[in-house]
């Protein structure tokens, strides 16, 4: 019996292709050319991050299911970027459960589980069969699946050497432990052979015995020793939230340990995570992240989009503000255009503004500018023009614009000045609600007065200094 021919078939280098349309032809214009602009955008992430070392630390409730499937086809991914993993796994529910089978208790003490010689037994049961599973899931390589064509090498081995906790008010950890030392030059020589590291969260001693470790300590004690870009922790949180429940994208050491004594609203993982996160990146690590462990896709928005998707922590601010150059034309382009078009901001040509380009600031988040101002002096009359103040739409309700303006009164102030004046159509209450006020525009300096557009009808703000 003859077969139906496929709409589709396979040429000699596996790409599928079609005898009646092509998928690319079959796409709406506009989502085309949203996913080019999202390809281009995520390009200097991916040569910022070739190279680089992130420590992903993950509960058992992710080693299991659709989250552990996802979780391995965005790993995949990473690593074929060129970065360099090195995966936590955390054991606790599939613990509980062989406790469960066994009939034996579950004992804990303020969070931390007491391990005696019964429940170790159940220790590593579970951590066997989790990493068998991680293991399994990381291998595979199925067509037409994500993992189609890959070939991840998955290793691990005694990297961590481990320490009993010992007696804690009065409570005796037995078998539970913490740890003494990662053995970073193995890993990293794993790492080197273009490897994906899978640790799991069992130590031995020197003299042989076994402990049970938290995985959130052996993901920052390896972060650390590696000195790695970034330690991941998925969790039961988007990440951390303000007090009117609103995503906090970035958060510093000092502002994170505030935020954890205060003790608001956070989760059962959160309290796990974050102290570790920050220790993290106050003993080097570049940066910290916690994500929230079912966002499909999580890992692929926080790392290759701007605004990511959870909560960044670092040991200092990420925004910097500094004076442009010559080579900042671009940038400055690609900020106020947008704002150009809509009438918002006047046109400036290229070759004004690269005239002009040392009265602009710039302000960049994480290395990538973000916003910008400029500040024209009338140094006869004391006064300054405030021009040119954009953010980009990610980051225009993260106090940026307000920074930027505070930058520029501080230049002002530095050159001698006492008076500084915008010209705005869209943003007038913007500016009175940051102690402006409006004038007429014959209270202009005198140059700027004669180069007044009265048609475009700017109303004049000032501000003393």
């Amino acid at each position: 019996m003859q077969q139906p021919q496929s709409d589709y078939q396979t040429d000699p280098d596996n790409r599928i292709i079609s005898d009646k349309v092509s998928a690319a032809s079959m796409m709406p214009d506009a989502d085309a050319i949203r996913f080019v602009e999202w390809v281009r955008s995520a390009a200097p992430y991916v040569h910022a991050f070739r190279g680089k070392t992130f420590v992903l630390g993950f509960g058992g409730e992710v080693a299991e299911g659709d989250l552990l499937e996802k979780l391995c086809y965005d790993c995949n991914l990473l690593a074929a970027m060129g970065v360099r993993l090195v995966l936590v796994h955390g054991t606790r529910p599939q613990i509980e459960e062989e406790l469960a089978r066994r009939k034996l208790p579950s004992r804990l003490h303020k969070g931390v589980r007491v391990t005696d010689g019964d429940a170790l037994e159940c220790v590593k049961a579970a951590v066997g069969t989790t990493r068998i599973e991680v293991e399994a899931r990381l291998s595979q390589g199925l067509p037409n699946t994500p993992m189609a064509g890959a070939h991840m090498r998955v290793t691990g081995g005694n990297f961590i050497t481990a320490k009993p906790l010992g007696v804690v008010d009065g409570i005796d950890f037995q078998y539970t432990g913490a740890v003494r030392k990662v053995i970073a030059d193995e890993i990293s020589a794993d790492l080197d052979q273009q490897n994906v590291v899978l640790i799991s969260p069992l130590g031995v001693s020197p003299s042989g015995e076994i402990f049970n470790l938290a995985m959130e300590e052996v993901a920052e004690q390896v972060a650390i020793a590696l000195g790695a870009e970034k330690l991941i922790y998925l969790c039961d949180a988007p990440g951390l939230l303000d007090e009117q429940g609103r995503l906090i994208e970035t958060i510093t050491a000092d502002e994170a340990e505030r935020m954890f004594r205060a003790d608001r609203g956070l989760t059962e993982d959160l309290h796990l995570f974050l102290p570790r996160a920050i220790r993290a990146v106050r003993s080097g690590v570049n940066r910290a992240h916690l994500l929230d462990r079912d966002k499909d896709g999580g890992l692929l928005l926080e790392f290759f989009t701007r605004q990511g998707v959870g909560t960044m922590v670092s040991k200092e601010s990420l925004a910097r503000f500094r004076e442009a150059t010559i080579e900042d034309v671009g940038a400055l382009l690609s900020i106020i255009t947008p704002l150009e078009a809509d009438g918002t901001l006047v046109r400036r040509s290229r070759e004004l503004i690269e005239m002009e380009i040392t009265q602009f600031s710039l302000v960049e988040h994480d290395g990538v500018t973000v916003g910008c101002a400029a500040l024209y002096p009338f140094s006869e009359e004391r006064a300054a023009e405030m021009a040119c103040l954009a953010v980009t739409p990610q980051f225009r309700r993260s106090g940026l614009g307000e920074r930027l303006m505070q930058h520029i009164e501080t230049r002002a102030r530095a050159a001698g000045l006492e008076r500084l004046f915008v010209l705005t159509t869209r943003t007038e209450h913007w500016f009175r609600e940051r102690g402006f006020r409006e004038v007429s525009p014959d209270e202009l300096p005198q140059e700027k007065r004669e180069l007044y557009n009265f048609q475009r009808r700017s109303k004049v703000l000032m501000k003393e200094l």
